[in-house]
C-alpha cells in the first residue's frame, strides 16, 4: 500500500509540472499584471483629462492646470463628447414676499405691485475638477460646447436672474405672492481621455493605446435675449398664488 500511495503522488506532481512548463497554470496562479492599472475612477480620470496635453484640440503647457515643468502630462488627449440635450420645467420657487388682503372686515379686493425676482444657479459638473470657476481648466471646456445651444447662458456665470414687477389683485381673506418656475436645460456627455501607444525604447517596453471615458451631466437655466443688448434673463413661468388668511 505504502508504494502506491508514493506513485500517486509521483503523478500528481508531474501533471502540475507539466501545467506549470506549457504555461496552462500560470494564467490561474498570477494576477493579470495591467489589470488593476486600467480600472480608473471618474475622479482619477478627469484628472488625466485636466492634466492632458490636448484638451478638445487645443495644445496645452503644463501652466495650463498650474503644473511644474517636472510633472508633464498624465494623457495625451481629452475631449468632451456630448451625447444628449434636453429641456425641462426646473423646480418652482417662491420669487416674492407675501402680499396679505387680511383686514379684518375687508370686504374689496386690493391692488397691490409686486415686485418679484428669482435667481437660478448655473449647473455644475458631477466631478470636483468640472466645477464652477471661470472660464478656465475643464469647466471653459464644457462651455464650448455648451454654448453652441441657442440661449443657454455662458458657464464662466454662476447664476442668472428672473424679475419683474407686475400689479395684481388680492381677493379679501387672501394672501399673494408669486412662484417662478424656470426654463431649464441639460447637457450629457463624456470625457473621453487617450494616452497614445508607445514603442518600445531600450529602457522601456512598448505600451498599448489606453482609453478612459468618464460621463457627466451639465445643467443651467435657458436664457431669454435681453434688450437692445442688454443681458439675458431667464426663460420660465411666473404665476400669482393666493392662500387663505
Amino acid at each position: 500500500m505504502a508504494k502506491r500511495k508514493l506513485r500517486n503522488k509521483k503523478v500528481r506532481y508531474v501533471a502540475i509540472g507539466a501545467a506549470l512548463a506549457t504555461g496552462g497554470a500560470i494564467i490561474t496562479l498570477l494576477p493579470s499584471a495591467n489589470a488593476a492599472d486600467e480600472q480608473k475612477t471618474p475622479e482619477q480620470i478627469m484628472t488625466m483629462c485636466e492634466r492632458s496635453a490636448v484638451l478638445n484640440g487645443k495644445q496645452r503647457s503644463v501652466s495650463d492646470f498650474n503644473g511644474g515643468f517636472a510633472d508633464g502630462f498624465q494623457a495625451d488627449n481629452c475631449d468632451f463628447v456630448e451625447t444628449n440635450f434636453e429641456t425641462f420645467d426646473g423646480p418652482t420657487e417662491k420669487a416674492s414676499i407675501d402680499f396679505p388682503n387680511c383686514e379684518p372686515g375687508a370686504t374689496e379686493p386690493s391692488k397691490v405691485k409686486i415686485g418679484w425676482t428669482a435667481t437660478v444657479a448655473q449647473g455644475e459638473g458631477k466631478y470636483t475638477v468640472t466645477q464652477q470657476g471661470g472660464g478656465g481648466g475643464l469647466f471653459g471646456a464644457i462651455s464650448g460646447s455648451w454654448v453652441k445651444h441657442k440661449g443657454t447662458l455662458d458657464m464662466t456665470v454662476d447664476s442668472a436672474t428672473a424679475s419683474d414687477t407686475e400689479e395684481r389683485e388680492v381677493p379679501a381673506g387672501k394672501v399673494l405672492h408669486m412662484e417662478f418656475t424656470p426654463k431649464m436645460q441639460r447637457m450629457t456627455g463624456e470625457w473621453r481621455v487617450r494616452i497614445d501607444a508607445r514603442s518600445a525604447t531600450t529602457v522601456t517596453n512598448a505600451t498599448p493605446e489606453k482609453n478612459f471615458v468618464a460621463p457627466d451631466v451639465v445643467e443651467g437655466p435657458h436664457m431669454l435675449p435681453g434688450a437692445a443688448g442688454a443681458p439675458g434673463v431667464v426663460d420660465g413661468v411666473s404665476k400669482a398664488v393666493l392662500e387663505d388668511c
